[in-house]
């Protein structure tokens, strides 16, 4: 075999490029959990830490800088947005990354909140390092992964019958999915102020939530504003 073929041979052979690490931004308000996240990650095949974020703030503008493939993010994060707030805010984004919430609250309207706001899967902290390897991957690939006992909870609400609310609990809750505050939702439907506050703490016992944003992501989530 001459030079000149052999060479042509040796140029014709291409070496398989390795798999590319999945890029991670790991946000969380506090600097030990994202230390030993990052250290944690670092020793995993096919991850890789690319920065972090300590508010939620932080995570918006880092994500549009540096654009990972998946976002750690936590619920909690402090002053300023809160993690759902911040992952609404990535997924409205051009190419926006996956997000993956890991935190320590399993209620029910902090996951219907979390996924109406455009998260891929939910962790929860407790959780192994394989869980979290995993979930890492598959939210890479656009698969939705939870916690076991979060799939319980999220199975739970699915076979649970929907709440039953008045007619004027429904015209509340439309109210408030407008982002009205009490006043303005009082003068909007010919009612006391008193009235309204009245009507909202049925509609949290009901919705078994304790917040207004919670509320309206379980109201969404069960149809009940249709």
């Amino acid at each position: 075999m001459g030079d000149n073929q052999g060479s042509a041979l040796g140029r014709g052979l291409r070496h398989p490029e390795p798999p590319k690490s999945i890029r991670v931004l790991v946000c969380d308000d506090h600097a030990v959990v994202r230390a030993g996240l990052h250290a944690l990650l670092s020793g995993a095949d096919g991850i890789e830490v690319v920065a972090e974020a300590a508010t939620g703030e932080e995570a918006v503008a880092t994500a549009t800088a540096v654009h990972p493939d998946v976002v750690l993010m936590d619920i909690q994060l402090g002053a300023g947005i809160d993690g759902i707030e911040a992952t609404r805010r990535i997924r409205s984004t051009p190419s926006a990354p996956r997000i993956l919430v890991l935190t320590t609250y399993d209620t029910d309207a902090d996951i219907s909140r979390a996924i109406a706001a455009g998260a891929t899967g939910y962790l929860l902290k407790a959780g192994s390092a394989t869980e979290l390897y995993a979930a890492i991957e598959a939210a890479a690939d656009g698969r939705t992964a939870v916690s076991p006992p979060v799939a319980d909870r999220m199975m739970a609400q699915l076979r649970a019958p929907r709440p039953t609310l008045t007619g004027r609990e429904r015209d509340i809750l439309r109210q408030l999915a407008q982002g009205l505050g009490n006043k303005e939702i009082a003068r909007a439907l010919f009612i006391s102020e008193a009235t309204v506050k009245t009507h909202l703490s049925r509609i949290y016992a009901k919705l078994e939530v304790d917040t207004r944003a919670g509320a309206v992501a379980v109201a969404k989530e069960q149809r009940l504003l249709d």
